[in-house]
């Protein structure tokens, strides 16, 4: 029997960074699986870093990038140009990643083609149809969808089989983010001039300061969400002069428009402590996570990473769909609410045993194993069908 076609369809940064590990895991197993890769670019820029880190050349570009462009534009268009090329080409499986339009609309594809769909970091749920917008009712869509659902925790397993998901078909394997961030990790930690590099790179930072790693792109904070969470960074600098703060910027004009208005005023001495920087490569982000004393961001993914790197993250989301590092005490929800964001970073800054108990590192998210069980899970799906 010839091996089964594989396709990863995906279009985001965070997206390529999880199912890096997996595609390689998978692609290693030859025998039994030939793999495609379709790439939608709706992360062009950010998206094009991750694929040459990672060494993945995709078999096909969407390319359905556009400004200001709409969900519904998104969707729409990933819907008829995958549709269209697979025709020419089916695969006998589509793996997605996530919550994602372009993870949610390649499971239609799927679906209205009778192709399996299987899904990795099923079962995240907040219980909050529009929070995190719209990702909730992405991952409900795709789990209807999916017949192999690959769980990266078991609180993960519980919510999917409350919604009367069969159990056969719910694996526990952590998450590959994880898988991810260890690979990048001991890269750095190897290769001496990859890390001089990066020194020289932030040669800008000083080391003698508390350094806050910030990130922020949720739709439901555009506006006056955003505008509170940047009017808490300017008093967490102006009342520490210990602390400095990088932010990375999403492309997004609703997040960068904001940040350089109120977050880059020349006139102001708080500003100067705080670093507008374009979005950065994941070697770069990875190498400043290890680097920050304190996140605060309203990211799904950096919530595990962090975990695992025993970084204190302030969530600035008023629920999160990954409630174990909660539970654990290493992250934080403090909403968009100005005052409560500074009073959270006040305490873990100054409180030595606040910071030790959030700064705890552990396995919540995965060992770095997760690649591995899933390419192992398919294969013995695959073999099955040879019996």
């Amino acid at each position: 029997m010839k091996p089964e076609r594989i396709l990863f369809a995906f279009g985001t940064r965070p997206e390529a960074i999880k199912l890096a590990p997996v595609i390689k895991a998978i692609q290693s197993r030859r025998d039994n699986f030939d793999v495609r890769i379709c790439v939608t670019g709706q992360h062009r820029e950010m998206l094009d870093q991750v694929l040459r880190l990672f060494e993945i050349v995709p078999d096909v570009d969407l390319d359905i990038m556009e400004s200001n462009q709409r969900q519904t534009d998104v969707a729409s268009r990933i819907l008829s140009a995958l549709s269209s090329w697979i025709e020419n080409d089916p695969p006998d499986r589509i793996i997605v990643q996530g919550d994602t339009t372009s993870a949610v609309a390649a499971s239609l594809v799927g679906y209205y083609h009778k192709i399996p769909v299987a899904h990795i970091e099923a079962g995240l749920r907040t219980g909050d149809r529009l929070a995190p917008w719209p990702e909730e009712i992405n991952r409900h869509l795709i789990s209807v969808i999916a017949d192999m659902h690959f769980a990266p925790t078991e609180n993960a397993r519980q919510n999917l089989e409350r919604e009367n998901i069969s159990a056969d078909s719910i694996f526990v394997t952590g998450n590959t983010v994880i898988d991810a961030l260890q690979q990048m990790v001991e890269k750095l930690e190897s290769s001496s001039s990859l890390l001089s590099a990066l020194q020289a790179k932030f040669l800008f930072l000083d080391p003698q300061r508390r350094l806050i790693l910030v990130t922020g792109h949720r739709r439901e904070n555009f506006g006056d969400g955003l505008e509170q969470v940047f009017s808490a960074l300017r008093t967490i600098v102006r009342s520490n002069s210990n602390v400095e703060i990088i932010f990375p910027l999403h492309m997004n004009p609703n997040v960068r428009e904001p940040a350089w208005r109120m977050l880059s005023d020349p006139s102001s001495p708080e500003c100067r402590r705080i670093h507008l920087v374009e979005p950065l490569d994941y070697g770069s982000f990875v190498y400043l996570m290890n680097l920050c004393d304190l996140i605060i961001s309203d990211s799904g993914g950096i919530q595990e990473e962090a975990s695992s790197l025993g970084k204190p993250v302030l969530l600035t989301r008023d629920v999160t769909e990954r409630p174990e590092a909660v539970d654990a005490g290493t992250v934080r929800l403090v909403g968009v609410d100005a005052e409560c964001i500074v009073t959270e970073a006040a305490q873990i800054l100054t409180d030595a045993d606040v910071y030790r108990h959030m700064s705890q590192a552990n396995n919540l998210y995965g060992d770095g194993q997760a690649s591995l069980r899933i390419a192992e899970l398919l294969e013995k799906t695959f073999r099955r069908k040879l019996t």
